[in-house]
């Protein structure tokens, strides 16, 4: 069974058919599902699907398009929520973004990553277009006492390799299926086992062959039959790995279920 360790389930797109994806992903093989938030509105929405579902985990943050919105009050609510989250995501830093500026980027990064630290959670991390940045930071702020992912991981195997040495682990979605795909496939075929993880991201990011439509958490099937190919694995010793991986890390709410338990 596989955990798919980043999903937008309250996603207007997922959200009303919630029931009917998650039976359709557990007959595929999902077992366990990590939802980051990205907005304080959201929150709440995010709390009432995983009491709704227990193998859906919680995590809260402000994603970097929302920086500005991290005042002292959703500051104070993020720490709160902490309590019964699995993770604080998703956060980070997106220079494609033309706004907000970079400075207040990082200063909402650098604060939700010691809410995190002050709670004891790991951090669920978005990067676009600031390796440089975000990897200072992480350094800065060690993030190595609490651990990590990097969320859709888009960089290089050297860059990849950084990551690790920070106590982080990356994980892998869709974009390692596509044809002209260079960077995820490298990374898949080189990363440490005991540091991979999956995902869809759904809805975005879907694996061949459903490019270009929504994503659905039992997609996870195709981006793990790729993986698999490219490391030479069994896709059940990559589903053994990759889910012992993410309940190593996510130790707060999620432990695998019992072999034969769909």
């Amino acid at each position: 069974m596989f955990f798919d360790s980043h999903c937008h389930l309250d996603d207007p797109r997922l959200r009303p058919r919630l029931p009917e994806l998650l039976s359709d992903a557990e007959t595929a093989g999902v077992a366990g599902f990590l939802v980051p938030g990205v907005h304080p509105d959201g929150w709440p929405g995010i709390a009432e699907i995983s009491r709704a579902f227990p193998r859906v985990l919680p995590a809260f943050g402000v994603h970097p398009m929302h920086a500005a919105l991290l005042t002292p009050a959703v500051e104070s609510k993020l720490r709160r929520l902490s309590r019964s989250a699995t993770a604080i995501g998703e956060i980070g830093l997106d220079y494609a973004l033309a706004t907000p500026c970079r400075d207040l980027q990082q200063r909402a990064f650098r604060t939700q990553l010691k809410i995190a630290a002050e709670a004891g959670l790991p951090v669920l991390i978005h990067c676009r277009k600031a390796f440089g940045d975000l990897l200072a930071i992480l350094k800065e702020e060690r993030v190595g006492r609490i651990g990590g992912v990097m969320h859709a991981f888009s960089g290089s195997p050297e860059t990849a390799r950084d990551c690790v040495r920070l106590g982080l682990h990356l994980s892998l979605a869709g974009s390692v299926t596509y044809p002209n795909a260079v960077r995820p496939p490298a990374v898949a075929a080189s990363v440490a086992l005991e540091r991979l993880l999956l995902e869809t991201d759904a809805p975005d990011l879907a694996p061949e062959p459903y490019r270009g439509m929504v994503n659905l958490p039992a997609y996870l099937l195709a981006t793990a039959g790729r993986v698999a190919a490219i490391r030479g694995l069994p896709l059940d010793e990559l589903a053994r790995v990759t889910t012992a991986n993410a309940a190593r890390l996510f130790t707060r709410r999620w432990s695998p279920p019992p072999e034969g338990e769909g």
